[in-house]
């Protein structure tokens, strides 16, 4: 028996069924409202990623990329092309690198900022159509997100961030997709990328620039899996469930049976776009309840840095190591990194600004004195009445120097599915992100080309792109 035989053999696999799902869907399969939801979703990346070109980061992948090779792979917001591979690595980076981008609840994934670089620029390389892309991008949308929320937080308690990981095997059955690969070839990319997923939360430690690089990442994983198999390579049959599987090799504990059907479960029927969150605030979406619930006790009360005796943040428990700790680091936020998964620096800002918007990760808002003393007296607990991981609670209660306790809660965080940020909303992020580096005139053209996809050449979108400077 052969080793493509063999693994012939694992009926009802979780990367069979998988690979049944994606290689033949269809694009009039999926409801029009997802779709429109889809190309929103596009959209505020992209309008994340035109914000970020200049950024130290963004500068410097661009000049290793270059390092490494040539090509002529679009760059979104650039006039520069790029080797494949490379330009979705520095995509992914462009969209990631605020932390600004969207994040599926239960899988606490950031799945656009993958699918859509590895879906892009591999049907601007296939010269595919708008439509094919879109599908793409869905089918590595799906997968990914489901493969997050079937470790139900697991990932991030054993340190790995879960975009690198989960997102490498939705990225490797977009570009099975995009590359024509029949449901076997599908499942060996699977397997394939299985040996490719990773993702380090050691970043957190340091903030150290690492985290950005996951999501491009998982792309590239993805379509080299799929290239491989495309080419005959055979990968594991078992890569999720398997003795050495993800689950196994990525989790401190073991994975339950209720859990492990999330990753299948309603393939077709219900579509996890639907539980993608839109970030209304540059942050770890774990805190952004909090921010809420501090910026409201801001509006109502106008406290001044001098009357807070101390403030305690409820947050869900299991994010805890994430946006509470270590806590010096928390409290003293030294880079942009630091201050968005801090909840002290955040609430903080909150309490004393009414906002948290880009312009307070800058230097000069770093080193505010009053806002750093007031986060040096932010205390967290973990919230008993969280429903983490549906909704990422906080609540922050203020207790003043002249002895009053004024509260505020947000059991559901703005931007969630369920209270979530309309497509109207997505069109002004858009636009407000994206004049941080193109025109309005640009901006506009994007926004247009974006919005009808399904209608046009996936290249009619990477020229529009790459125009953009």
């Amino acid at each position: 028996m052969n080793a493509r035989t063999d693994i012939q053999q694992h009926t009802r696999t979780i990367s069979q069924q998988l690979a049944a799902f994606t290689t033949s869907l269809e694009l009039d399969d999926v409801p029009q409202s997802v779709r429109e939801r889809a190309k929103h979703l596009m959209l505020d990346s992209i309008g994340l990623a035109c914000a970020t070109l200049d950024l130290p980061y963004a500068t410097s992948t661009l000049a290793a990329m270059q390092e490494l090779g040539s090509g002529e792979a679009t760059v979104f917001g650039h006039r520069q092309t790029l080797a494949l591979r490379d330009a979705m690595l520095l995509n992914g980076l462009l969209i990631h690198s605020l932390d600004f981008d969207d994040t599926h609840a239960r899988g606490v994934i950031h799945s656009t900022a993958s699918a859509l670089p590895c879906a892009f620029n591999l049907a601007e390389r296939e010269n595919a159509s708008g439509a094919d892309l879109l599908t793409a991008y869905l089918c590595a949308m799906e997968v990914s997100t489901r493969v997050g929320a079937a470790a139900a937080s697991g990932f991030h308690n054993a340190g790995f961030h879960p975009t690198g990981l989960a997102a490498a095997f939705g990225c490797s059955l977009a570009a099975a997709r995009l590359l024509g690969l029949d449901e076997q070839a599908a499942q060996h990319a699977q397997g394939i990328a299985l040996s490719m997923a990773s993702g380090s939360l050691e970043f957190l430690q340091d903030g150290a620039w690492t985290k950005r690089l996951h999501p491009g990442w998982a792309a590239v994983a993805g379509t080299t899996a799929a290239t491989l198999a495309k080419h005959g390579y055979v990968g594991p049959g078992a890569p999720y469930e398997g003795r050495f599987g993800l689950y196994a090799l990525y989790l401190k504990t073991p994975i339950d049976a209720a859990n492990l059907a999330l990753a299948t479960s309603g393939l077709g029927e219900t579509w996890e776009i639907d539980g993608v969150a839109l970030k209304p605030i540059p942050a770890c979406h774990f805190t952004h309840a909090s921010s809420d619930a501090a910026i409201a006790l801001h509006r109502q009360h106008g406290l001044r840095a001098d009357e807070i005796e101390r403030v305690e943040v409820l947050v869900p428990g299991a994010t805890i190591p994430i946006i509470c700790e270590p806590v010096e680091n928390k409290q003293k936020p030294s880079n942009s990194y630091d201050a968005q998964f801090s909840i002290p620096y955040i609430v903080a800002t909150g309490l004393l600004r009414g906002r948290f918007v880009l312009d307070d990760l800058e230097p000069a808002a770093l080193a505010d004195e009053q806002i750093r003393a007031l986060a040096a007296r932010v205390v967290h607990v973990a919230d008993p009445e969280s429903t983490y991981p549906r909704h990422y609670s906080g609540e922050v209660i203020v207790h003043t120097r002249d002895g009053r306790r004024l509260a505020h809660r947000e059991a559901i965080n703005r931007g969630s599915a369920d209270k979530p940020l309309s497509n109207d909303d997505i069109v002004a992020k858009f636009f407000d992100n994206a004049q941080r580096g193109v025109s309005r005139d640009q901006a506009e053209r994007i926004c247009e080309a974006v919005l009808s996809l399904d209608r046009q050449p996936a290249r009619a979108l990477a020229a529009t792109l790459s125009a953009a400077r």
